[in-house]
């Protein structure tokens, strides 16, 4: 099963061309989309999933025209949008009930069952009659999915789903999110880097509406493996080495700096060899396109 995507653009009223030219194909498994905020993700999320139209363009979903039989989409579609609105003082299994009856499951003891199941998967079962407006937000994420899953689908979408999540709630739900991509397309859209190196066994990086880097993503570390080196340096020369030298990234190490820059050869004795990372790609991909 796979999801193509061909020559997909979107410009908004304002101007803002949020998708250009967009070309992508997704196979069964977790897809990660890297991309910063503004970058175009959620305009293409929204668009496969059937909530807004390009301006030119088509997609495919096994057969099915995704931009012409939209009715057809959504019942293999499940959807995880970025801001996830729920009534907070219904349970979780009577939200989960509701949400059922809008998927098609009418029938009564299907509806029980399935809902028994998913929160069962998503190990929400034993706070099912809670409501949902007490939830942790990992809690509230995992109900998300469960709503998700309702219909069995063959394509799920999750927009940013683990932004503001603490480390305990981001590692559940990375579980759940590898168990469910193993059977199904699962595109992940977020600007995390580690849920992507975590997950993904496919990614794209999209910027300002381009695709930029398509692949798995330990062959797109290998390609730069070798030409990323690393540099403490105090805070105050930042900007110097910034103008310097082809910086794709810093952070605060023991109250210093800590820089990656990318090239060929070091930039000189005092910087050491890095092993490469995605955040790697990532940044100089960027810092490419920006470049260019």
């Amino acid at each position: 099963m796979e999801l193509v995507i061909t020559n997909l653009s979107k410009t908004y009223p304002n101007g803002v061309q949020a998708l250009k030219d967009i070309s992508l194909t997704i196979p069964t498994g977790m897809f990660g989309l890297l991309g910063p905020n503004g970058a175009g993700k959620s305009t293409l999320m929204r668009t496969i999933a059937t909530l807004q139209e390009p301006d030119t363009g088509s997609i495919t979903l096994d057969g099915l025209d995704v931009l012409q039989q939209k009715t057809e989409v959504r019942k293999v579609l499940g959807y995880l949008p970025q801001e996830f609105g729920v009534y907070p003082k219904m349970s979780a299994e009577e939200m989960l009930d509701h949400f059922a009856v809008l998927k098609g499951i009418t029938d009564g003891k299907q509806r029980r069952e399935s809902v028994k199941s998913l929160l069962q998967q998503t190990n929400l079962y034993e706070v099912r009659k809670k409501q949902i407006g007490g939830f942790s937000g990992g809690m509230k994420q995992r109900f998300g999915i469960a709503q998700a899953l309702l219909g069995n689908p063959r394509l799920i979408i999750v927009d940013e789903p683990t932004a503001g999540l603490d480390p305990a709630e981001r590692i559940r739900f990375h579980n759940l999110l590898s168990e469910i991509g193993e059977n199904i397309i699962v595109i992940l859209s977020t600007h995390i880097v580690e849920d992507v190196s975590d997950l993904c066994s496919r990614m794209a990086i999209i910027f300002k509406g381009e695709v930029l880097l398509e692949g798995e993503p330990l062959k797109v570390i290998e390609q730069i493996q070798g030409k990323v080196w690393k540099k403490i340096i105090e805070k105050q020369d930042v900007h110097e080495y910034f103008s310097r030298y082809s910086v794709i990234s810093t952070r605060l190490f023991a109250g210093k700096i800590l820089l990656h820059v990318v090239g060929d050869v070091p930039p000189d004795a005092s910087f050491e060899a890095a092993d490469s990372t995605l955040e790697d790609v990532y940044f100089a991909s960027l810092r490419q396109h920006a470049a260019a």
